[in-house]
C-alpha cells in the first residue's frame, strides 16, 4: 500500500513515468461540470493526475475524444438480464458500466445465501466492481411462497462482507409503517451504512414515517409529484429506465440546478436483448441527453452522484487518486461508448468485450424447479360473483390497476374473453412442491390464442403463466418444468418457442448472443399470438409481485397490495 501511494505521488509530480498516459483527452469534470483538455496519467490502476503528462510505458492518443468516469449502475437486478454473471459482464462492461450495486434478492429468493455467494464469487475475476446491498426482503412478503428465507442473522452476516454497502430496498413498507420488529431489526443492523428504499405511491405521513426509519432512496416513483415529495423530504431519487419500467421521461423535469445532485440514473431490470442492442446505463444517459438534459449533467447522475450516495470514495470521477475506470466517447450528443478501461486496463473497444468469462455452475443451482403434479382441471376458475377482480397491466410501467369486470361463465367456471382481452393468469409454486396454484384474471397482454409462461416471477420466482386456454397454459408450464426454468410459448397444445434458464430458473448457461437471440424468438412468438406488449415476459414477471400496487397474483391467490392482504 505504501509503495503504491509513493509511486502514485512520484508519477503525479512528474518524477516517474506513468503506466499509461491518455493524451489529448477532453476530460469530463463531474465536480464542476466543465470539460477540461489534458493528458491523464495512470499508475497501478489509479489516476495520478491530469495535465501535461508525457512520460509513460504506454501512450494512447484520444485525439480530442471525451474521457469520463466509468458508469455506475446504482440499482440493478442482474438476474433480470437472464445471463450468468460472466456473460452479464460481457454485455455491460463494453457499454461503459464499470461498477454496479445490486441486492441479488432474485437469486436469493430461490437459493438463499448459496445464490448470493455464487454471484459474488463469479464476479471476482471480472473487470467490473459489483457491490452488494444485503437483500432485506427474502421473501418479500408473507403473501407468497419463496424458495429461501434470509433472517436477521443472515443479514448481519452479509453486512460484514467488504463488498456490502448496506441494506437493500426495503420493499416491506407496511412492515416499516406498522413497526414490525423483524423489519426494524434489519434496518437497525445496517446503522452507519446505506439503506435503500422501495416506496411506491407513499406520501404524506406514511412517507414521513418510512423515511424516519433511516431510508433515504427510492426508485419506484412513476410520477413527477410523487418523486418531488420524496426529494423534498430528503430522499435521493433513482430515476429508472428498464425494460418494462420506464420512468425517465416523466421524472426528468425534477432535475434542476438545485436538485440534480440528489438524482441518479438506474435501470432496475433490463433484459439481455436490451443490453445487447441498446445498452445498459449508457442507454439511459443517451435517452436523457436526447430528452434535453445537459450531457455532463446526465453523466454526473450516472457516476459521481451514485458514488457519493453509496460512499464509494474512489469511484465516479476522473481525478487524482481515483480508480482508472474510464470511458472514451467520440462525442457527448449521441454518447457512443467507444473504449472502456478498468483499473487502467483496456477491457472494451467498439462495444466488444476484451476479456473472457467462464464459470462452473454448481449442480444445486441447476435443480430448483419442483412442482407437485397437477392436471388441466386444476386450472379452472370458479365464478365468485357477478364481477371478478382483474389485474390490468399498464404498458411501460410495473404498477397495475385493479378492475372489477363481468366475466364469461360456462358450467360455473370463468372463461377467457379475448375480445375484451381478459385472460387466465396462473402462478404455480415451484420451490417446495406444495401444490399451490394461484388462479386469476389479467388484461393488457392482448393474446388471441396460446399461452406464455416464465419461471422469472418477482420476487419469489414461482412459475407465472398467462393464456387463452387451460390446455396451452398447462403445456407452457410443463415445458418450464422440463427445462428446469425458462420462458415458454405454447399454442394448440404444443410448445412453439422456449428459452432455457436452468441456473436457479433465472439465468442461462449460454453465451450472451445465444440468449439474446432466443429471447427475441420467444418474444416474436408471443407477438405472433397477438401479444401487444414490447417486453411481454418482463411484464409477465411482475404480475406476481405483491409489493407494487394495485393488484397481483401469487401462488397463494389474488393480492390487494393497498390493503396488503389476500382477497
Amino acid at each position: 500500500m505504501t509503495e503504491r501511494i509513493a509511486g502514485l505521488i512520484a508519477v503525479a509530480r512528474g518524477q516517474a513515468p506513468a503506466d499509461l498516459v491518455l493524451k489529448n483527452a477532453l476530460v469530463v469534470n463531474v465536480f464542476n461540470g466543465e470539460i477540461e483538455p489534458g493528458n491523464v496519467a495512470v499508475f497501478d490502476g489509479y489516476i495520478a493526475g491530469i495535465g501535461g503528462y508525457t512520460q509513460a510505458k504506454e501512450i494512447i492518443d484520444l485525439d480530442h475524444s471525451y474521457l469520463l468516469p466509468g458508469l455506475i449502475n446504482g440499482h440493478v437486478h442482474i438476474e433480470s438480464s437472464m445471463l450468468d454473471v460472466g456473460q452479464y459482464a460481457r454485455a455491460v462492461v463494453p457499454r461503459g458500466t464499470t461498477a454496479l450495486i445490486t441486492d441479488l434478492h432474485e437469486i436469493a429468493n430461490v437459493c438463499g445465501m448459496e445464490g448470493i455467494r455464487y454471484v459474488l464469487q463469479s464476479a471476482r475475476d471480472l473487470p467490473f466492481d459489483i457491490f452488494l446491498m444485503a437483500p432485506s426482503c427474502v421473501p418479500a412478503t408473507h403473501l407468497e411462497t419463496a424458495g429461501a428465507s434470509l433472517g436477521l442473522a443472515e443479514i448481519q452476516q452479509l453486512l460484514t462482507l467488504p463488498e456490502c454497502l448496506g441494506l437493500g430496498e426495503m420493499m416491506n413498507y407496511p412492515g416499516v409503517l406498522f413497526r414490525d420488529k423483524t423489519v426494524l431489526a434489519k434496518i437497525a443492523a445496517a446503522r452507519g451504512k446505506v439503506v435503500d428504499g422501495h416506496a411506491p405511491g407513499l406520501s404524506g405521513k406514511d412517507l414521513e414515517a418510512y423515511i424516519s426509519a433511516g431510508i433515504y432512496s427510492d426508485h419506484e416513483s412513476i410520477g413527477f409529484e410523487e418523486a418531488r415529495e420524496k426529494l423534498r423530504r430528503g430522499m435521493h431519487i433513482m430515476i429508472r429506465e428498464g425494460s418494462s419500467e420506464k420512468n425517465l421521461e416523466d421524472l426528468l423535469p425534477l432535475v434542476k440546478n438545485e436538485t440534480f445532485r440528489r438524482c441518479m440514473l438506474v435501470v432496475d431490470d433490463r433484459s439481455c436483448t436490451d443490453l445487447l442492442r441498446d445498452g445498459d446505463i449508457d442507454a439511459v444517459v443517451r435517452k436523457a441527453i436526447h430528452l434535453g438534459i445537459n450531457p455532463v449533467r446526465a453523466i454526473q447522475m450516472a457516476t459521481i452522484n451514485t458514488a457519493e450516495y453509496f460512499r464509494l470514495e474512489k469511484l465516479g470521477a476522473v481525478a487524482p487518486g481515483y480508480y482508472a475506470n474510464l470511458v472514451v466517447a467520440a462525442n457527448l450528443a449521441s454518447f457512443p461508448i467507444d473504449v472502456v478501461f478498468y483499473r487502467g486496463k483496456l477491457v472494451g473497444n467498439g462495444r466488444q468485450p476484451l476479456f473472457t468469462a467462464s464459470r462452473t455452475i454448481e449442480k444445486r443451482l441447476n435443480d430448483t424447479v419442483r412442482i407437485k403434479p397437477f392436471n388441466r382441471e386444476a386450472l379452472r376458475l370458479k365464478r365468485r360473483g357477478e364481477t371478478m377482480p382483474v389485474i390490468e397491466v399498464v404498458p411501460g410501467q410495473i404498477v397495475t390497476r385493479k378492475r372489477m369486470e363481468k366475466v364469461v361463465v360456462a358450467d360455473g367456471f370463468v372463461q377467457t374473453d379475448t375480445e375484451r382481452d381478459i385472460l387466465k393468469l396462473v402462478v404455480v409454486e415451484r420451490h417446495k412442491a406444495t401444490g399451490n396454484l394461484g388462479i386469476g384474471l389479467v388484461m393488457g397482454f392482448g393474446l388471441q390464442k396460446g399461452a406464455l409462461a416464465s419461471s422469472i416471477a418477482h420476487d419469489s420466482h414461482n412459475i407465472v403463466a398467462v393464456g387463452t386456454s387451460d390446455t396451452d397454459i398447462f403445456t407452457a408450464v410443463k415445458e418450464i418444468e422440463r427445462m428446469q426454468g425458462g420462458l415458454a410459448v405454447a399454442a394448440d397444445g404444443k410448445v412453439i418457442a422456449s428459452l432455457s434458464l436452468p441456473v436457479a430458473g433465472l439465468l442461462s448457461d449460454k453465451p450472451l448472443e445465444t440468449v439474446a437471440n432466443k429471447l427475441e424468438k420467444v418474444e416474436k412468438a408471443a407477438a405472433g399470438l397477438g401479444c401487444k406488449l414490447a417486453s411481454p415476459f418482463s411484464t409477465l414477471s411482475f404480475v406476481a409481485l405483491p409489493v407494487i400496487p394495485e393488484l397481483r397474483l401469487t401462488d397463494l391467490g389474488m393480492v390487494d397490495v393497498k390493503e396488503f392482504r389476500l382477497i
